[in-house]
């Protein structure tokens, strides 16, 4: 192959997208740019306290826009004359209502400013009910349909989602001809698509979240969904019976896109995944090595040989699906609700005297107090995790239960709350944070030993995403807990790093992705072991947080 080649990989986060432009020889990053949503940073249509979290298709376009065409002007016209193709991961289930054309709702005239009409994000949990009663009505079938998915269907996945936005809202339910992941929509719009039967759905997507398998047939039959609601009649009809998997094409850059961007019409634009999918594939990810992406969330995948799963269903976790990390091997999917989320939900809690009280102060004027509390904020994890390090702990110390998002897996129930017990009155902000941290190791840890017992071994753990690389003292917790070495690796965009991988595949520069992994992989720069002294007691405690979980549980 050639040096000359380049190929762009967009990563879709929570709160910004990320594009880097990669050297296809050797996996070098030749230039990144973030694009930060502005309707999503100033809080619009959303609503946390009923778990409400949409996300304007304008942010998306915008930024996609915006940080090709940055790292474009860094790179300079000789490298985007050689750019072959370009790959998108996005968050899931992040799906959203379109017309015929495939047009979002919410670019319409009259939904603009809908939520509804708009990208239900990943963490939205407004559909509770509607995942309990999906569910409960596939115990009535003959079919398990909820065998490929865990057995258990989430509140954050793509056809709960549907049907309460449908419920919610006659005029988005009148208007809405079709239901479109974010990390499918992309390449479709980056293809000039205009029929809404045209989307390329990718089998992670299509798997992991909307109940497609091939042992199926494709989805489950119409029959299912018209007797769990009306409301859904021929849906399936209006959605898709083919996947494919990332190493495919989506087609090529459209004209338009070409122009607003400064690139050929030979692009090639990738199907699209999930990022955590992506992520472990950037992150070379390895056969039975569990990928942890941390960030907000985690998503935890693992790959495992076709052969070495057949009759396995590993129960509670967010599915198994052949091909959807790397095509040929089972995929399987895990996770916590929230990660990141729980210490910047503790870091807000801390922080909010910092903003309301320092505001009103009068020994500084506003500008002042305003940097003042940015630049505290900024501090205070990094404090904190630099105090709890120091603490001693015994099994009375403060215990708490990460479920504060709900709990993905195993076992998904968006309905859980967090906890934090054996507080006293010397029970401070470091040993409260201290327990916090504890608490998402613990969660890790389950979903570990759900692997184990379900008969898929997991032989080592690779850590991903910015709390992995940032927050020593986290991942030396979780090697800890886990009585397992966690292996860092050094790239600091693995999700982007992954869809160049695999937008390196779709151009044809590499024949599998498993090539483009060794060719463009940036490896390991740090790996942290289990204290072999802390081990016990942290076995002792983890039994503690499942005894507090299951209080937790029982009394929801």
């Amino acid at each position: 192959m050639k040096k000359e080649q380049y190929v762009i990989g967009v990563d879709y986060g929570t709160d910004s997208v990320r594009s880097i432009i990669v050297n296809a020889a050797n996996g070098n990053e030749i230039a990144a740019a973030v694009f930060h949503y502005p309707r999503w940073k100033d809080g619009l249509y959303c609503n946390a306290a009923a778990n409400q979290f949409r996300q304007h298709p304008l942010d998306y376009v915008e930024g996609l826009e915006q940080s090709i065409k940055s790292c474009l002007q860094q790179a300079g016209p000789s490298v985007a004359a050689q750019v072959k193709a370009i790959s998108i991961d996005t968050t899931g289930s992040t799906p959203i209502a379109v017309d015929e054309t495939g047009t979002p709702l919410a670019l319409l005239p009259g939904f603009e400013q809908n939520p509804n009409a708009m990208f239900v994000l990943w963490k939205d949990h407004t559909s509770v009910k509607e995942a309990a009663e999906i569910n409960a009505h596939a115990q009535k079938f003959d079919v398990n349909y909820l065998q490929y998915v865990g057995g258990i269907y989430s509140s954050e996945w793509f056809w709960a989602k549907l049907l309460h936005i449908l419920r919610a809202d006659e005029q988005v339910r009148k208007a809405t001809h079709s239901w479109v992941e974010h990390c499918d929509w992309i390449p479709f719009l980056l293809t000039g698509g205009k029929r809404a039967q045209d989307v390329r759905r990718g089998v992670c997507s299509a798997g992991h979240k909307s109940l497609w398998a091939a042992e199926f047939g494709g989805l489950p039959p119409d029959e299912f969904f018209t007797s769990l609601d009306p409301l859904l009649k021929g849906f399936t009809t209006r959605l898709f019976k083919d996947t494919y998997t990332s190493a495919q094409a989506a087609g090529s850059l459209s004209g338009a896109w070409a122009e607003r961007l400064g690139l050929s019409t030979e692009v090639v634009i990738g199907v699209g995944a999930f990022d955590c999918h992506m992520g472990a594939v950037g992150g070379q990810i390895e056969p039975y090595y569990l990928s942890k992406v941390m960030g907000t969330s985690t998503c935890d995948m693992l790959v495992a040989p076709k052969a070495d799963m057949e009759g396995k269903l590993v129960k509670g976790i967010c599915g198994q699906v052949d091909g959807s990390i790397i095509p040929g091997m089972i995929g399987l999917e895990a996770g916590q609700s929230a990660f990141g989320d729980a210490y910047a939900w503790f870091r807000n809690l801390l922080a909010w005297p910092v903003q309301t009280v320092l505001a009103q102060s009068t020994l500084v004027d506003k500008e002042t107090a305003a940097k003042l509390a940015e630049e505290t904020i900024g501090r205070i994890i990094p404090t904190l995790a630099q105090q709890a390090e120091q603490l001693p702990f015994d099994d009375h110390s403060e215990l708490a239960v990460d479920w504060f998002n709900g709990r993905r897996t195993p076992d998904a129930n968006q309905l859980l709350k967090g906890a934090i017990s054996n507080l006293g009155l010397g029970s401070d902000a470091p040993r409260v944070f201290r327990s916090v941290v504890e608490a998402t190791c613990f969660g890790a840890k389950s979903i570990v030993d759900r692997f184990n017992n379900e008969g898929v071994p997991v032989k080592g753990l690779i850590g991903l995403g910015g709390v992995a690389r940032k927050s020593p003292f986290i991942m030396q917790m979780m090697a800890d807990v886990m009585n397992m070495p966690i292996r860092i690796h050094r790239s600091e965009q693995t999700c982007a790093a992954g869809a160049a991988m695999f937008a390196a595949t779709a151009a044809g520069i590499y024949p599998k992705v498993e090539e483009a992994m060794a060719a463009m992989g940036q490896g390991f720069d740090a790996e942290y072991f289990p204290d072999q002294q802390k081990v016990p007691l942290y076995a002792k405690r983890y039994r503690q947080y499942h005894t507090l979980g299951n209080f937790v549980e029982d009394n929801v």
